[in-house]
């Protein structure tokens, strides 16, 4: 519990985190930064990034300054452009993203006006000649009459100093079908208007002012603009409620006092609608990179050189794209994208109903996810695996995403980054988290342990530290020793530095067979080597690894004869013994030093078994207990032996193979050495001279047998009833 107590913690911290920001206690830039990061992938990967044939872009463009001089343009000039579009190209509504706040003097008629007032005030002919002059020279009466009965939409901004531009005006209240609650619609103090008489003349006006997120990008208009009590609309939507033949917008709230969710637009053959976020904004629905709906430069359209195709019976915006007149805004998909095109995009929203909606109830969804998915996981992960933590939370992210696309598809955008960063920090967290404890607890276990046990066991251990002490305990296992034959003669017969090198070859491939098989290598005494299994890491099989490694080591050991007599080493022989039992295991020693290792009688019969092995000329003797714990492994039984300081006599055993490897020829050998053993501690001494006999002519170098042929021999010369004889071999040395 002591390592999955901070994981829970910094997982409720981190849900606990980032509710408060969804509830709007705090503000975490990271989270608004991750969920304008996924809106705009997700508005880039399902943009239909296919051209608006229905608006058409009229562009104040480079070509256009170039041949019609720098801007202002004459407001003669600007008549003439509203002239060609409305007449000769019957344009459905004219939206202007332009403001025309100031006079026009260009002509320089009030120039002639006060030399009229002023030094030629007398002159009679001077007076009726400016008169006659005056329609021609008055480019903004002109301008004002281009726009009077025809179906142009002039554009204004808000602005956040009070009051307003000299001279202008703002077009008159949008009618409202209800009234949204305080604070929801953004209001200004200021505006920037269009002339007064301008205004009046145009057929309807609407703002155009974004509404950049906390990044500068621009993902949403707000749809109506408060000043002085009254609303305006947004560019897009007085241009749509011209198209609609609309005088009036409806605004839905699900009750009194509650958020507006969306606008109607109450046209005569139809009803728009237009869904609304908590700030009063309509997100804009890109179609795709710049040039989604088609550009006309102002100056083909003034020359009469635009196709008639193009532009006939089409919505037009007019525009500029040019540079030095600094319409060009951050865009989820673009970093310079003509503000115009923004305008362009969200009218074609409006008219296709593809703006998508960010409903009220979003915060109470996004709450909901964090609890479940959020805190749910900052539950789960703690008592899961790295596996299974990693599947889990790939698994709730895939069904949040996908989700939330399929949400997107239908129109409706939902949070996204809220959920996600509680999920990947707390599975971070956990994942590092678990990382480190285990690198701590392998660091710490190999500090322990890595000296006895190999590095595959160090690794299981660390899934559960706990569960692991150096303390000393009980336990039922198996040790194996293990000893080099005339190992003096052989030490003496080589210099220090071959005897050193020849003991690292021999202990280096023993010690790869122990740990092969799981064992704890407990410690090199010289050259011998004791080992045991069922600690630290319990063993089930404790008894069947320790036999089946003795095998190997001897196996080992034959193999090494050739490279050891290339070199001019001796040929090895060892002998094993192996027993089974309780044992203490434990770190044990003293202050200065101390081993990890294990002690008891069971130890003891062990360490005297490896020295029995000599008696008996075999490789390996091994424990009742032992041979009984493998019934997949054939043994042959040796003798049973009283041990020095025992008064229980123990049969020993040879490992010779696994049961499946066991051949004919092997079987009918050791049915006859068991009869000849039967009757050896029966006392029919003739009968096991007869087997035995049998059995050395088919292996004469059998060790085992001429000891039993000698010990009947013996018992045959004996006189009868010379002592008593219970069929035990007793051994008065360790």
């Amino acid at each position: 519990m002591k390592r999955l107590l901070p994981r829970l913690i910094f997982g409720m911290l981190c849900t606990f985190w980032i509710l408060g920001h969804v509830v709007q206690s705090w503000h975490i830039p990271l989270v608004a930064l991750f969920d304008h990061y996924f809106y705009d992938v997700r508005v880039r990967a399902f943009m239909p990034d296919t051209r608006d044939e229905r608006i058409i872009i009229v562009d104040i463009d480079e070509k256009s300054l170039g041949e019609l001089g720098r801007w202002p343009w004459k407001r003669s000039v600007l008549s003439e452009l509203v002239r060609r579009l409305a007449d000769d190209y019957a344009a459905s509504v004219i939206g202007f993203d332009i403001v025309f706040a100031e006079p026009d003097d260009s002509s320089g008629l009030p120039v002639l006006d006060a030399m009229a007032q002023g030094p030629l005030r007398g002159n009679a002919d001077y007076r009726r000649v400016l008169a006659g002059q005056r329609a021609e020279l008055d480019y903004d009466r002109m301008f004002a009459e281009s726009l009077r009965e025809r179906p142009v939409v002039l554009g204004f901004y808000f602005s956040s100093q009070p009051g307003a531009s000299p001279g202008s005006r703002l077009p008159p209240p949008l009618a409202l079908e209800g009234r949204p609650p305080p604070g929801q619609f953004p209001e200004w103090p200021g505006f920037g208007g269009n002339l007064s008489a301008f205004q009046e003349a145009a057929a309807s006006g609407g703002h155009f002012n974004p509404l950049m997120d906390g990044d500068g990008i621009t993902r949403r208009v707000p749809l109506l603009g408060g000043h002085a009590g009254s609303f305006q609309p947004t560019l897009a939507l007085a241009m749509a409620m011209m198209l609609a033949e609309a005088d009036k917008v409806r605004l839905f709230a699900p009750a009194a006092g509650a958020a507006v969710e969306w606008v109607d637009i109450l046209g005569g053959q139809q009803t728009l609608r237009i869904p609304v976020d908590a700030d009063g904004a309509a997100l804009v629905p890109y179609r795709g990179q710049e040039g989604s709906f088609a550009y006309v430069s102002a100056a083909d359209v003034i020359a009469g050189r635009a196709d008639p195709a193009l532009l006939f019976g089409k919505i037009v915006l007019v525009g500029t794209t040019a540079p030095g007149l600094k319409d060009l805004r951050a865009t989820p998909v673009g970093g310079s994208y003509p503000g115009v095109e923004i305008h362009a995009n969200l009218l074609a929203g409006v008219l296709d109903g593809t703006i998508k909606e960010r409903p009220v109830y979003t915060p109470v969804v996004e709450l909901l996810l964090l609890i479940v998915a959020g805190g749910g996981l900052a539950v789960a992960l703690p008592f899961l695996n790295p596996l299974r933590g990693s599947v889990l939370t790939l698994v709730v992210l895939g069904v949040l995403l996908v989700a939330n696309l399929a949400l997107w598809q239908g129109g409706v955008v939902m949070p996204f980054a809220s959920v996600a960063l509680v999920i990947l920090l707390t599975y971070g967290f956990n994942a590092a988290w678990g990382y480190f404890w285990e690198s701590r607890t392998k660091r710490q276990l190999t500090e322990r342990f890595g000296q006895y046990v190999p590095p595959e066991l160090v690794v299981e251990m660390a899934r559960n530290p706990e569960g692991y002490s150096m303390a000393g305990r009980n336990a039922e296992m198996t040790v194996l020793f293990s000893d080099v034959r005339n190992f003096t003669n052989i030490s003496e017969g080589l210099d220090p530095k071959e005897l050193a090198a020849l003991m690292n070859e021999y202990l280096g491939a023993m010690t790869e067979v122990i740990r092969r098989h799981r064992g704890t290598l407990d410690k090199y005494i010289g050259d011998a080597i004791m080992a045991f299994w069922g600690a630290p890491l319990a063993d089930p099989q404790h008894a069947r690894h320790a036999v089946i490694v003795a095998l190997e080591m001897q196996q080992a050991v034959a193999a090494l004869a050739a490279p050891f007599q290339a070199r001019g080493w001796p040929v090895l022989r060892i002998g094993i013994g192996i027993n089974s039992g309780t044992m203490t295991v434990g770190d044990m020693g003293s202050p200065v030093r101390q081993s990890y290792t294990v002690m008891g009688d069971a130890v003891n019969l062990g360490a005297r078994l490896e020295g029995i092995t000599k008696e008996y000329g075999v490789g390996i003797a091994v424990g009742e207990q032992t041979q009984a714990l493998c019934p997949d492994i054939v043994f042959r039984e040796l003798d049973k032996v009283r041990v020095k300081g025992k008064a229980t006599a123990v049969s020993i055993h040879q490992p010779l193979c696994l049961a499946n490897e066991l051949d004919e020829e092997l079987r009918a050998e050791l049915a006859s050495w068991q009869a000849a053993l039967e009757a050896y501690r029966q006392q029919q001494w003739r009968e096991a001279a007869r087997i035995l006999e049998h059995l050395l002519q088919k292996k004469p170098d059998e060790a085992l047998y001429r000891l039993y042929r000698e010990r009947v021999a013996h018992l045959l010369l004996a006189p009868p009833g010379d002592g008593q004889w219970d069929g035990v071999t007793n051994f008065k040395t360790k």
